[in-house]
C-alpha cells in the first residue's frame, strides 16, 4: 500500500508535539471521501494545535491542518466523484478527525465543498479558514444593515490572517476602512490591501468610560479580549461588531449601554460549524464579490517540511497575512 508523508501530533507525557511520518489510507480516520491533498494552510489554531499552546485538539495522537484543498481520489458519496477539485474547513478537520497536513486525507462527505469555478486550489488556501472567517463576517454584517455609506469600519488585528483578508475585502466593496495593527512595520502594507487609515494599536487611547466617541460603523474583530472591550463603547449609532477570533484574550469587560443606548450589535463568527448552505454561498461569494483582490500581496508559501518553524514564528507574531502549505 502506497505510503505518504503526514504531520501527526502526539501527547507524550503532557507534552504534545508534532513530527512527520509516514502514513498509508488505511491509517486514517474513516469517511466516505479521499482526497490527494495539494495545499494546506497555516492559521492560529494551527499553531496553538501543534505546538500545545492552546488546548484544541480533542484526541492524540491526530494528523493536524485544519483546512485542505486537493482532488478527489475516491469516493463512497454519489455527490463527489475521482478528479473532483474540492476543500474542507472547519468541522471537525485536525481537531478531532486526522487533518490536512498529509499526502491524503479521507473526510465525511458532509464536509467537502466543491471548488468554486474560478477559484485554484492554491486561491483557496490562501483564503482558508481565515479568509472564510473574514467573509462570514462581512456577510453577516450587511445581512445585519452595513453598507459603505453607514460610515467606516474598524478591522483589528489587521495584519494577521483574518484581519488581512478583511480589509481587502471591506476596501474592495467600497468601505472605508481603519486597520488596527501591533505590527508598526506593516502600515505599508495595510495601505496595499485598501486601508484608508492605519492605527498602531501601541497608542491607541481606549478610555474607561462606558461609552466613549463614536467611531466606527462596523468592526470586524478577530482579537477579542480588551480590543473587543473598546470596540463595543467606541461604535456608533446602530453599529455592528463582527467577533471573530481571541488573539488578545477570551474576557470581556464591558457593560449594556452600548447596547441599549445606541442599539450596538454583536455577532458571534462560527467558522467551524457554519451550516453547509451559507458556507457553500460564502465560498461561492470568495470566488466572486467578495473574492480578495491582494492574494498574492498577502499570501507566501511554504514547502510541507517546513511547517514546524511557521507554528513558532505565527505564534510570536512573526508572520503576516496567509501561509499556504505546498503539500505535493
Amino acid at each position: 500500500m502506497e505510503k505518504f508523508s503526514v504531520y501527526r501530533i502526539h501527547n507524550e507525557d503532557g507534552r504534545i508535539q508534532g513530527r512527520f511520518e509516514d502514513a498509508t489510507l488505511d491509517q486514517l480516520d474513516p469517511g466516505e471521501v479521499v482526497i490527494r491533498n495539494q495545499y494546506s494552510d497555516v492559521n492560529y489554531k494551527d499553531a496553538l494545535a501543534a505546538t500545545g499552546a492552546g488546548k484544541i485538539l480533542k484526541r492524540f495522537p491526530l494528523i493536524g491542518g485544519v483546512d485542505v484543498a486537493g482532488i478527489v481520489a475516491a469516493s463512497s458519496d454519489a455527490r463527489f466523484k475521482e478528479g473532483d477539485a474540492v476543500l474542507v474547513t472547519g468541522y471537525d478537520l485536525g481537531v478531532g478527525h486526522d487533518g490536512g497536513y498529509a499526502g491524503y486525507s479521507r473526510v465525511p462527505a458532509d464536509w467537502v465543498v466543491p471548488l468554486p469555478a474560478g477559484l485554484s486550489a492554491f486561491e483557496a488556501m490562501a483564503i482558508g479558514t481565515a479568509g472564510f472567517t473574514a467573509a462570514l463576517a462581512v456577510e453577516r454584517m450587511e445581512l445585519n444593515g452595513l453598507a459603505p455609506d453607514c460610515g467606516t469600519v474598524a478591522v483589528t488585528g489587521a495584519s494577521g490572517g483574518v484581519g488581512s483578508v478583511a480589509v481587502d475585502i471591506l476596501a474592495g466593496r467600497g468601505y472605508a476602512v481603519t486597520a488596527i495593527t501591533g505590527k508598526d512595520g506593516e502600515h505599508d502594507y495595510l495601505r496595499q490591501l485598501g486601508a484608508k487609515e492605519v492605527l498602531s494599536r501601541h497608542t491607541l487611547e481606549m478610555g474607561s468610560k462606558p461609552l466613549e466617541k463614536s467611531l466606527w460603523a462596523g468592526a470586524v474583530d478577530p482579537v477579542g479580549g480588551t480590543t473587543l472591550a473598546w470596540l463595543t463603547r467606541t461604535m456608533k449609532q446602530h453599529g455592528i461588531i463582527a467577533s471573530c477570533g481571541l488573539t488578545g484574550g477570551i474576557e470581556l469587560a464591558t457593560t449594556v449601554m452600548p447596547f441599549i443606548l445606541r442599539g450596538v450589535s454583536l455577532l458571534g463568527i462560527d467558522s467551524v460549524q457554519c451550516p453547509m448552505t451559507l458556507r457553500q454561498k460564502v465560498w461561492a461569494r470568495l470566488a466572486s464579490d467578495l473574492r480578495p483582490r491582494h492574494l498574492a500581496a498577502m499570501a507566501s508559501t511554504i514547502p510541507f517540511a517546513e511547517l514546524p518553524q511557521t507554528f513558532d514564528a505565527l505564534l510570536k507574531g512573526a508572520v503576516k497575512g496567509r501561509t499556504v502549505v505546498k503539500i505535493e
